[in-house]
């Protein structure tokens, strides 16, 4: 199981679900059952099966995060990696 996986079953856990819809109360973003896609995704990348740098269309260093997070909001990217 990877490290994204438990966080995220973490945070699911943490919150009274019923709580939250009932309440009308908002979670932005939405659910993305990246734990059971990313294993597989993960394995086609590392062997070039796949190349995921064709979703990525804006590739600042890490220096300029708050940047990419800005072009992404303001649309001007789709996804941006980090580059380190």
């Amino acid at each position: 199981m990877n490290i994204a996986a438990l966080s995220l079953r973490s945070v699911a856990r943490s919150f009274e679900r019923q709580a939250l819809f009932f309440g009308q109360r908002r979670m932005l973003g939405g659910p993305a059952h990246v734990g059971r896609f990313l294993p597989d995704l993960m394995d086609r990348v590392l062997k070039d099966r796949i190349q995921p740098g064709k979703v990525f269309d804006l590739t600042p260093p890490i220096e300029q995060v708050a940047q990419g997070y800005r072009a992404m909001d303001e649309r001007r990217a789709i996804k941006t990696l980090l580059t380190v």
